[in-house]
């Protein structure tokens, strides 16, 4: 904070400052974009068409799920899928770091557009700040396009719109999708950035996507598209003034091709390649589950209407399957804030012989500790209603693959999933939070197999002891039960955390602000 020495800044003054100076933040004109749209019939003929055909003929109106747990296959099938991209590349993302993970990505997207292949980025403007520039090299390729959702002004500051814009910008696209050739698409939790995808030596979230093949990706297709062309999203070269030179673009290119060089030997680079799943998708082995898949998302425009507005949101689908479980539940999310509405939802499934299991993050693993405070008032409520409830521990000593030793790394969960009556598997972006519900718009797939259930539910349940504790009363009082080297261990406080951590996020529950988490 800044003091005069004379005389120090009051409280108003400081917010008339901010106000004043992000009160003119103005977007340009975006009425002359143009609008463009995924190709439904051609993309039949290419090489991923001509392999999907094969196999959706043996399942007839049927769409294949291949769940993607390992980061690093996550990787590895958007590498290698874009490989193959010959028309069209469609991706939209939250956040898009700048880092290993981000620089591979770019490297494929800007290869397959040397290709010829029409590519278009569509971001959220987050984790955009200070990257106008680099980001507009990138769409000076005459075959890529980046548009941006819901941007900030670009003529001020941008922290000050936080508070000038509350309620505007703070509503963002949370959505995650990867399609090529309207052909194959990859939806899920992940973002582009090392700890998504196994290339972080010092954080690493457990994540889920799924890719999808067959008539489900014409869904995807026509979501990204509603996207696109939506009036909410700007094309970067609209919102950027000091747009690149020739010169400067082939500098930056030279030199992003030098970085991708440097990369060639990696332990990262060389786990990818080595991956089983890279073989297996460029010999067209992958065993999908064939099912029914269901895409449901927000409509863009939800974040610029009233929360009331339902129309536009994916709650309506999603309560749909929701009010049809009759037998058993299991919720996955990393950021798990019921409300009051949500805790009377599931102890009302409870008391009519439902069982609900919910599986989060615990406060040593969560990287936003204000969402704890929020999800930490409903806990025992939940609880005494009979429903059981996981929370992620912090730490894994799994060896992730044969190059690199990651040891003690600190993890968290990050994949969004439901499974409902053993026969239906959500996986998407969306968190069972009120800024998913409200704020934010998401994406995911309602995939209609119980033999992906089952094999969800295995998976899951065959080391949860050991990769979670498990919460429950004793006398009112809350406890965690563990796994460690074979033997019960149980806690009486919020493992792994220091008293500070308890008492900050205990504060934290006083902040009337649940609807922003």
């Amino acid at each position: 904070m800044i003091y005069s020495h004379s005389k120090p800044f009051s409280l108003t003054s400081i917010v008339l400052s901010v106000i004043l100076l992000s009160g003119c933040a103005s977007l340009p004109d975006n009425s002359h974009r143009l609008a463009s749209y995924y190709n439904s019939t051609t993309t039949d003929q290419t090489a991923l068409g001509q392999a999907s055909l094969k196999r959706e003929q043996l399942h007839p109106g049927e769409s294949g799920s291949y769940p993607l747990s390992s980061g690093l296959d996550a990787f590895v099938a958007r590498a290698v899928a874009a490989s193959y991209a010959e028309q069209t590349l469609d991706v939209q993302y939250y956040l898009y770091h700048n880092d290993t993970v981000g620089a591979l990505l770019t490297d494929q997207l800007l290869k397959a557009a040397d290709r010829g292949v029409r590519v278009r980025v569509l971001l959220d403007d987050m984790d955009l700040s200070n990257r106008d520039f680099g980001a507009a090299i990138i769409d000076a390729h005459p075959n890529i396009e980046i548009r941006i959702f819901n941007p900030f002004g670009r003529n001020t500051f941008r922290n000050p719109q936080y508070v000038t814009r509350f309620g505007s910008v703070t509503r963002r696209m949370h959505n995650k999708s990867f399609t090529i050739d309207n052909q194959l698409s990859i939806i899920g939790g992940r973002n582009i950035g090392d700890e998504y995808f196994d290339a972080s030596m010092d954080y690493t979230f457990s994540d889920l996507d799924v890719l999808l093949i067959g008539p489900v990706v014409d869904e995807v297709s026509k979501s990204f598209d509603l996207y696109w062309n939506n009036a909410i999203v700007y094309p970067l070269s609209i919102l950027v003034d000091d747009y690149p030179n020739e010169q400067q673009i082939k500098s930056a290119r030279e030199n992003f091709d030098t970085k991708i060089a440097a990369l060639q030997d990696s332990d990262y680079l060389k786990a990818l390649q080595n991956s089983e799943l890279a073989k297996i998708m460029r010999q067209s082995r992958i065993n999908y589950y064939w099912s029914d898949v269901e895409i449901i998302y927000d409509h863009p425009e939800k974040v610029i209407h009233s929360r009331d507005e339902s129309q536009y949101h994916l709650s309506a689908d999603l309560n749909r399957y929701f009010n049809a479980v009759n037998s058993n539940m299991l919720l996955i999310s990393p950021y798990f804030v019921p409300g009051k509405s949500g805790v009377a939802f599931l102890t009302d499934l409870e008391s009519k012989g439902i069982e609900v299991t919910v599986v989060t993050n615990s406060l040593a693993s969560n990287d936003v500790p204000a969402v704890h405070a929020g999800y930490m008032k409903y806990r025992k409520k939940l609880l005494a209603a009979g429903v059981q409830i996981y929370e992620f521990k912090t730490h894994t000593d799994t060896q992730q693959n044969e190059e690199q030793q990651y040891g003690q790394l600190k993890s968290g969960l990050h994949a969004k999933s439901f499974v409902l009556d053993d026969n239906t598997v959500f996986i998407g972006s969306l968190n069972l939070d009120p800024r998913s519900a409200k704020e934010n718009t998401e994406i995911g797939a309602m995939i209609k197999s119980p033999a992906l259930a089952k094999e969800f539910k295995t998976l899951l349940y065959s080391d949860i002891g050991k990769d979670t504790y498990e919460v429950y009363l004793e006398n009112n009082q809350l406890r965690w039960r563990t796994d460690e080297n074979g033997k019960e261990v149980i806690f009486e406080k919020e493992p792994e955390t220091s008293w500070w951590e308890r008492f900050s996020v205990g504060a934290m529950r006083l902040i009337p602000a649940e609807s922003q988490l």
